[in-house]
């Protein structure tokens, strides 16, 4: 909405924003009970709640007919009702999806940016410190979930069944995520304006490291006590120690190369790269190097980019080359050099020229690189 819109219509930017999402929203509900087979069936449920379904039952994919899901447990079922004309919903995300979590993304981001404005909070890099263990909590509890699907396959109840466990989702786990990490921003601060505390940034970082080790240690006393989730140390720490040597090289080279590359995110910059370096390796080892690390099966890609490059490596390279480098390493590359460049993006005069909406796509970064790699680490380290 323009400028001289809002002016017109007495609107400031955040009644702008609201009017805006609350208008899409309206929307897509009108359409739904008006065009439901068109704007439910075959848009909201085939590539939102469809793939949320599939994934939480641990099928192969979820069909939807009359207003009935059916759960189908084999590939080959799968591909008949997509040749059938079927709605179909898979698990994992789609081009579609994901350009509708982009979309949904930034919505947000302005939201959040108006909302740390109006609480006068978040224009420091302590802040983007502060909410690092939340970006490894995000991809914990998706691996929670994962664990319970693992159960559901084992005739075990899982912690938490569906549908409820479609809150460790995508998408609906970056709300679950982002109001717990709203919580105790707001619990932090608190503390801080009342005296209680010194500095905001140590209960906010404590807060996230507490949900970070809850989730680990449950994940960790099923390996202990369960036969359906194991514990690979030789995955674990393989992909760590990997992840910091490749950041170690990339800063290395881009300081040589781009020496001002630095000016504008500082050491952030440094866990940026680490945090996409960890979505990287996690990926070549867990979509490649399983069998020769625990003897079982390589995992299977779920989002859009890792998957079109795995079969883009494939295509192009001859299979007595793939049978010695696998087929992913090509998405660590893109992400060292993606992360790369956003980092040289974030230059000096953005920082003093808007900080807080500088410390906000940081922190967003981060998280789409930390998040999903901390899932992909933490389910090939416990083998679900």
């Amino acid at each position: 909405m323009s400028t001289a819109v809002a002016d017109r219509f007495d609107l400031s930017p955040e009644r702008a924003w609201a009017a805006v999402v609350g208008g899409a929203t309206a929307l897509l509900a009108l359409g739904s009970v008006v065009f439901p087979r068109l704007v439910y069936d075959r848009f909201l449920w085939r590539y939102f709640w469809g793939p949320v379904v599939a994934d939480g039952e641990g099928a192969q994919c979820a069909v939807r007919d009359g207003g009935v899901t059916e759960l189908l447990g084999s590939s080959g079922a799968c591909q008949s009702a997509v040749a059938a004309g079927e709605v179909v919903a898979f698990p994992g995300y789609t081009t579609v999806s994901t350009l509708s979590y982009v979309v949904i993304l930034l919505g947000m981001l302005i939201g959040v940016v108006f909302l740390l404005r109006r609480l006068d909070i978040g224009t420091e890099l302590r802040f983007f410190f502060a909410l690092f263990p939340f970006m490894l909590l995000g991809g914990a509890m998706r691996t929670v979930e994962d664990a319970g699907v693992a159960a559901t396959a084992a005739g075990v109840e899982p912690l938490i069944p569906f549908p409820a466990s479609a809150v460790l989702i995508s998408p609906f786990i970056y709300f679950t995520v982002f109001a717990f990490t709203l919580a105790c921003v707001m619990a932090a601060y608190g503390l801080d304006r009342r005296g209680i505390v010194d500095d905001y940034a140590r209960p906010l970082f404590a807060s996230g490291a507490v949900g970070l080790a809850a989730a680990v240690g449950y994940l960790s006393y099923l390996a202990a006590t369960t036969d359906y989730v194991e514990f690979y140390p030789q995955v674990l720490v393989p992909t760590l120690v990997i992840a910091t040597v490749a950041t170690a090289v990339t800063w290395a080279i881009a300081t040589r190369e781009i020496p001002t590359i630095r000016q504008g995110t500082g050491a952030a910059g440094i866990v940026i790269i680490w945090g996409h370096a960890i979505d990287g390796v996690a990926n070549v080892i867990g979509l490649n190097w399983m069998p020769a690390l625990t003897g079982t099966a390589n995992l299977v890609p779920k989002h859009v980019v890792n998957r079109l490059i795995v079969d883009w490596t494939a295509r192009l390279l001859p299979d007595s080359v793939l049978a010695v480098t696998g087929d992913a390493w090509p998405f660590l590359l893109v992400k060292l050099a993606a992360a790369t460049f956003v980092v040289w993006v974030f230059n000096g005069e953005m920082k003093d020229e808007s900080p807080r909406y500088t410390i906000l796509l940081l922190i967003t970064v981060l998280a789409v690189g930390l998040g999903p790699g901390t899932r992909d680490m933490l389910r090939a380290t416990f083998g679900v």
